[in-house]
């Protein structure tokens, strides 16, 4: 058995319109060619031993344990390592299903095709159900130790490539609006919508994100001046760089307790937190020192720390954060309870996951010996040991929602902080006794603003109401329904694709819109060449699709290139297929003209409700793929007399 290639497919293809993700992978059995699974010593059980979650696959037999019933009565090995590529990846947490396995004209190869969420994972995924297969096959099992260690692989790698929450948030609330979005090649932005209607985001930084504000919520101290200067409480502070103006700036803000931070930080790195004493001043000093040749030394107010989400001028949450921490039960070690804090599965590590897991160092036994704990000691039950300062959920702390109990004036206070700073999106940070009171009622202060605030805390709370702050966001990159894609109009068939691209280009360059087209001599913008060579595949089309200035893309697709990596957008405003013809069959496991017309009519199938499909009327194969479309159809035709065309004709067929 051996793996004789493996493609990745990333939008509609010649396997499903409607998966976009699949893995393609050419498998030749060899020597298990005419050897279904029942005929395999061992191997029914091995596969049910190894890997029992297989019973909820239903198959075609439609019912729990169906597949397994196909692999007990006989079934082919690529079938199977179809299903085993699916399973490892839920296993993983990845939830998938869709496959399909198809023998191609060269005996005993097969196309084995599988839904992915992960490229890279999809990939793993592949050569890891070959490998399993392959131990069952020959030994009558595969160790437990390589399954355990496969999940791992595969949870690393989509943790290593997975959005942000924050940015994962956005790329939701864009798929629920229908708006199409791609990764971008650096500094992980992602780009929404097409053309010049797109949008930018990297994390929640946006296209407004001014650079002014962002750099002046960087500069904590600065932030701290601007916002004194316009009468907003903060703390009083000061700068320094040395260890020896330490003493001196702990008596300007006003003596202990005090805080001690990196002037430019974040996440809560090296904060330390209500300092009562020149020994703990000179160690914060030092944490702070590591992260930033700048410290800020302010007066610690005491009360709870909170962050307000404004988005676009307006509140859109509020959240208590709640340092890291554990309940005692009057049994366990606070060690023991941490790694039962750490059991929850919604803690993971970093940001993998909706919180996160509590880690033991330095700077967590510090916090418990302020406290009088030690690792080893026994709260009694109900009593709360702190392993953190700081309220980061990023170092393992909660989020509370207080979206509906904030003030009405400290609401005014945090969006006036927000136009100050000159932040589209600002977290903005406050510490109060009460955030039900106005913040000088309660004593309180806006510690710090935030440029890229996280969403997380607000998107999913421990505690308290979910808020949508992504639809906010939306609302201000594309307000009141302003456009977030171009037309499109895509052109496939056998002959003609080229001119026919490059009239449709011309015509539309006479309405005054700037046209990016593919063909195969090049890309083009207007009548500037951006690149030489074939170009009529999915990577050239999304060079059109990015770029800021085109305003219409007229997108010649071939065959090539939907095989390879299926089509570069999910939807065309119109769907043009010329003929179908036996050029190019044996290609790409294409050998039937009805195969190639059915790769033709993706482009069709892609048409969108509104849109129209444009079909030849001449060509039987092409005039059959009316039946798929989504939208309208029109027809054209070299006959005048062509009676298909005299009857849509006569149905009133309108063109907006």
């Amino acid at each position: 058995m051996r793996i004789l290639r493996i493609q990745t497919l990333r939008g509609p293809n010649y396997w499903s319109i409607g998966h976009h993700k699949l893995i393609v992978m050419r498998l030749d059995l060899e020597e298990l060619a005419n050897t279904p699974s029942n005929e395999i010593p061992g191997f029914y059980k091995g596969l049910k031993t190894v890997l029992p979650s297989l019973e909820e696959h239903f198959c075609s037999p439609g019912v729990r344990g169906g597949f397994l019933s196909r692999v007990a009565r006989g079934t082919m090995i690529g079938h199977i390592i179809e299903h085993v590529a699916l399973e490892l990846q839920d296993l993983a947490g990845m939830r998938v299903g869709f496959g399909r396995t198809r023998e191609t004209t060269t005996p005993g190869v097969y196309q084995v095709i599988f839904e992915y969420i992960d490229e890279q994972v999809g990939r793993y995924s592949a050569r890891a159900a070959v490998r399993l297969c392959r131990s069952i096959i020959d030994k009558q099992t595969y160790p437990q130790s390589e399954l355990e260690q496969d999940l791992k692989d595969l949870q690393e790698l989509a943790n290593h490539s997975a959005l942000g929450p924050s940015t994962q948030s956005l790329v939701k609330e864009a798929e629920a609006r229908d708006i199409p979005w791609m990764q971008l090649s650096a500094r992980a932005m992602i780009q929404l919508g097409y053309g010049v209607h797109q949008k930018r985001i990297q994390a929640t930084l946006s296209n407004y994100s001014g650079i002014l504000g962002v750099e002046l919520a960087c500069d904590k101290e600065g932030t701290k001046q601007i916002l004194r200067d316009a009468g907003v409480p903060v703390p009083r502070g000061t700068t320094i760089r040395f260890l020896d103006d330490l003493e001196g700036a702990i008596e300007d803000v006003g003596g202990y307790p005090i805080v001690i931070k990196p002037l430019n930080g974040n996440h809560g790195r090296g904060i330390t937190l209500d300092i009562n004493s020149w020994e703990e001043a000179q160690t914060a000093h030092k944490t702070a020192k590591e992260v930033s040749r700048s410290v800020i030394v302010e007066r610690y107010y005491k009360g709870f720390d909170h962050q307000i989400l404004v988005v676009n001028g307006k509140v859109v949450a509020v959240a208590e954060r709640i340092p890291a921490h554990v309940v005692g039960n009057g049994r366990s070690t606070i060690e023991e309870l941490i790694d039962q804090t750490n059991l929850d599965p919604h803690r993971g590590d970093g940001h993998d996951n909706v919180l996160t897991k509590i880690v033991v160092d330095a700077t967590s036994e510090s916090v418990l010996k302020k406290q009088g704990y030690r690792l080893e000691s026994i709260p009694r039950k109900g009593e709360v040991c702190y392993l953190r300062e700081t309220a980061n959920l990023s170092t393992g702390g909660i989020a509370v929602d207080y979206t509906d109990n904030i003030h009405p004036e400290t609401i005014w206070l945090a969006e006036r902080v927000a136009k100050i700073i000159g932040l589209d999106i600002a977290g903005i940070d406050i510490v109060t006794s009460d955030i039900t009171k106005p913040l000088r009622e309660a004593d309180g202060v806006v510690v710090e603003v935030n440029a890229a605030p996280g969403f997380r805390m607000h998107v999913c709370p421990s505690q308290g109401k979910p808020r949508n702050v992504a639809a906010p966001v939306l609302d201000m990159l594309f307000p009141n329904g302003q456009p977030n894609r171009i037309p499109i109009i895509a052109i496939t068939g056998t002959n003609g694709k080229t001119t026919t691209t490059r009239l449709i280009a011309h015509i539309y360059r006479q309405t005054g819109k700037v046209v990016g087209y593919t063909t195969t001599d090049g890309i083009y913008i207007d009548e500037y060449v951006v690149e030489k060579g074939d170009t009529t595949g999915p990577q050239s089309a999304q060079v059109i699709l990015k770029d800021p200035t085109v305003e219409v893309a007229v997108l010649e697709t071939a065959r090539g290139g939907i095989l390879r990596s299926g089509l570069a957008f999910d939807k065309c405003d119109i769907g043009v297929v010329l003929n179908v013809s036996a050029d190019h069959l044996g290609l790409g496991d294409i050998n039937t003209i009805e195969q190639m017309a059915k790769v033709k009519s993706i482009v069709a199938e892609v048409v969108s409700p509104k849109g129209y499909a444009i079909l030849n009327a001449d060509d039987p194969l092409v005039r059959a793929m009316a039946e798929k479309v989504k939208g309208q159809v029109a027809y054209f035709s070299m006959n005048s007399e062509n009676e298909l065309i005299k009857n849509h004709t006569t149905t009133g067929v309108i063109f907006d």
